[in-house]
């Protein structure tokens, strides 16, 4: 399936059906529209960080695609059966980041069901987060994608990469992913803060190019967890 921007030649197949078509590929999901949430977790970490971020992207994502998408996020444990509801979860914040092992098999299990998770590092959570994922994913490494991957180019095309968004450690971005069966289940974006960009202009006062470049790698995002 082809799939690009809204009026300019958009597959006849709607991106709605294909998402719940996949949608309901998730064993306790139902048809009708995509729900997405806010993954919270323990540790001490600010998961709640950036609260105009993601209700922003799902706005750009009804607006610049077909999806019906739900448009505000809901607030889900890893824990929770409730997961399976979600076609995508969102993380970000700037400390500590802990599951517990309970925790850490119920996510797994969604994720490898065909779930999909962001992590956007908000500058501080990667020293905890890396050590996490070891546990969350045994035998699995986190590995960097090539900007060939689809996800660069599910819907906008960025040729390299992610887009930098604020600067905080220098240097380049870069996008990790756990692989499950040739599958990105986990895509965490590293020093670049794309949830920044997503924020209410006022916030950060990001000029308005930039929260564009966020905004549709956010839907590339978004397109990728639905199609894949």
């Amino acid at each position: 399936m082809s799939l690009r921007p809204r009026g300019v030649g958009v597959n006849a197949r709607s991106l709605a059906t294909y998402a719940v078509l996949m949608l309901a590929l998730l064993p306790h999901a139902s048809a009708g529209q995509v729900k997405a949430a806010r993954l919270k977790y323990g540790g001490g970490g600010d998961w709640y960080a950036n609260p105009t971020s993601v209700p922003r992207l799902l706005a750009e994502v009804r607006k610049r695609t077909t999806i019906d998408i739900a448009p505000e996020p809901d607030i889900v444990e890893a824990s929770s059966p409730r997961l399976y509801d979600y076609a995508i979860l969102f993380v970000t914040g700037h400390g500590n980041i802990v599951f517990t092992p309970a925790e850490r098999r119920n996510l797994r299990a969604y994720l490898d069901a065909g779930g999909f998770l962001h992590v956007d590092d908000n500058y501080g959570l990667d020293e905890f987060f890396r050590p996490e994922v070891k546990q969350l994913f045994p035998g699995r490494p986190l590995v960097e994608l090539p900007f060939s991957h689809a996800i660069y180019h599910s819907f906008y095309a960025f040729p390299g990469g992610l887009p930098k968004i604020h600067e905080h450690h220098g240097g380049p971005p870069h996008g990790y992913a756990i692989v499950h069966e040739g599958r990105v289940e986990m895509f965490y974006s590293y020093n670049t803060d794309l949830s920044d960009g997503w924020e209410a202009p006022d916030v950060h006062k990001d000029p308005a190019d930039v929260r564009e470049q966020a905004f549709k790698m956010g839907v590339n995002i978004v397109v990728y967890a639905l199609t894949h």
